[in-house]
């Protein structure tokens, strides 16, 4: 992508666009962290359950460690939440700061909790996230599209994108990783200068969601048109040999896999090839695991076969060497979706919880079956 305007991708969804608002306030937008496991109650570290609005993790970072002296590296946290709407999480810090933290006050952020545990928090000890969204201005015919658009993605899951949040608010970090790497590529020791290693680390990862979003989008596209064209007109189209068109064309889900694709066991699990087609397709419908996309990078899992090809015409291998790379799940499913619609305040209420890693930005755009990017100013 050569100019600096986000890569929108392809909606699973094709329903017409649903008229409601949506703003991510305190009230509307409300994110509710789920560890991993259970805390200990015991031990050298304090876990501390946070409610905060209108910060982002760094800010409530940064004003603890001023009000308590915690140096901001021992704190601990699983994940990290965005400035708006309400969220709560856990932090870690040192146990012998518990005092500090018990007189702690600050406007928009409230200590709920505390308790010990035999180790420091890290990025990924979270099992997910629960969300509540409510959306106003809602007609009783956008309502009816609302919970039409909702049980079908309820039933058969949604691409999990990177949410508009990884990519900056100008829309500007794909370009500037592009910037960054061609520096480190051409050892451009002056540029590299003004990136410090979290920033480096930081557009790294926009770089990956980026051309794993373009990846994803192509995924759902061949899933759209096997749903739409004949095996001849596939054929045509994708030039693929005629096993692969036969084995999508064949597959009766929404997402259709390809043989030789990464698979992961879902909601986690190791990593293996997609070998038995119709066995991984059975596995995929009942949820037990789903495909995996590249986050480009050395030493990540490799494809083989057609599904390898495609991974290389879209993703390429260009700074291969400056990045680790892993796997991303392709497709996810929500659970624990609920929703309910008060007609009198044309107000419609939705909550749900994903997996660690994926938007509620991303499961809401499919609902609405439109762009989302213009509802918060980040």
């Amino acid at each position: 992508m050569e100019n600096s305007a986000i890569f929108k991708p392809l909606l699973t969804t094709t329903h017409t666009p649903i008229n409601a608002y949506f703003s991510k306030n305190s009230s509307d937008f409300v994110v509710r962290e789920i560890p991993l496991y259970e805390y200990s109650g015991s031990g050298e570290h304090l876990i501390v359950q946070i409610q905060k609005k209108g910060l982002s993790t760094f800010e409530v970072l940064s004003i603890l460690s001023s009000a308590t002296g915690v140096r901001i590296r021992d704190f601990g946290y699983a994940g990290l939440k965005d400035k708006e709407g309400m969220t709560t999480q856990f932090i870690s810090l040192p146990a012998k700061f518990e005092s500090a933290i018990a007189n702690f006050s600050y406007d928009n952020i409230k200590i709920l909790n505390t308790t010990r545990h035999n180790n420091k928090l890290r990025i990924g000890h979270l099992k997910g996230n629960h969300f509540f969204i409510r959306l106003k201005k809602v007609l009783p015919s956008e309502a009816q599209k609302l919970k039409n658009a909702i049980n079908l993605i309820d039933s058969r899951g949604f691409a999990n994108y990177f949410g508009y949040q990884r990519f900056g608010k100008f829309a500007n970090n794909y370009q500037n990783a592009k910037e960054l790497l061609t520096a480190m590529a051409n050892g451009d020791k002056k540029n590299l200068k003004k990136y410090n290693p979290k920033l480096r680390d930081f557009l790294i990862s926009a770089y990956q969601g980026e051309l794993f979003n373009r990846y994803l989008s192509k995924r759902v596209e061949i899933s759209r048109f096997c749903d739409s064209f004949s095996i001849k007109e596939l054929a045509e189209i994708y030039k693929f040999d005629m096993d692969t068109i036969k084995d999508l064309k064949s597959q009766k889900q929404f997402f259709k896999l390809i043989r030789g694709e990464v698979m992961g066991h879902y909601p986690f699990g190791k990593l293996f090839l997609c070998e038995d087609l119709s066995c991984e397709v059975e596995k995929f419908i009942q949820r037990d695991r789903t495909s995996c996309g590249l986050l480009l990078g050395s030493k990540a899992y490799e494809a083989s076969g057609v599904a390898m090809q495609i991974e290389r015409d879209i993703i390429g291998t260009e700074f291969i060497k400056f990045m680790n790379g892993s796997r991303r799940f392709n497709w996810v499913w929500a659970d624990e979706m609920r929703y309910s619609y008060n007609e009198e305040e044309a107000q419609f209420s939705l909550s749900f919880t994903l997996q660690k890693g994926s938007y509620a930005t991303t499961l809401l755009r499919e609902i609405l079956g439109r762009e989302i990017f213009d509802f918060a100013d980040l």
